[in-house]
């Protein structure tokens, strides 16, 4: 396996294709089922499930935490994800190229990382 290969490309004939996790960082189906870990803004750590559904670019997400539920919509643009989750701060998230989503709530003073 060449360098290439191993960073998500292959090249055939002098051209490079772009490789799975290329692929899915700049538009695959992010819809499924993630593990949720997270900061709050004191610094206090928590995790969770988080259900989300991307239909077409309009996104769905149910946050288990506990005993509490937490619901938001919101639009993804390319890699961004901005959910409106009922706080003063939408939680913005990006796509990595493995498919985490890394977010940040509360103005940034929070972080959040999904992980399937």
């Amino acid at each position: 396996m060449s360098l290439l290969s191993r960073r998500g490309f292959i090249s055939l004939s002098g051209a490079a294709l772009i490789g799975p996790a290329v692929a899915f960082a700049q538009g695959g189906n992010i819809t499924g089922r993630y593990r949720a870990q997270g900061r709050n803004p004191d610094g206090s750590i928590y995790s969770g499930i988080v259900d989300l559904n991307d239909a077409f670019g309009k996104i769905t997400m149910v946050w288990q935490v506990g005993d509490q539920t937490y619901e938001g919509v919101g639009s993804r643009e390319g890699r961004v994800l901005t959910i409106d989750w009922g706080a003063a701060d939408p939680i913005v998230y990006v796509i990595m190229p493995d498919g985490e989503l890394h977010g940040t709530w509360a103005d940034g003073t929070a972080l959040e990382r999904l992980s399937r």
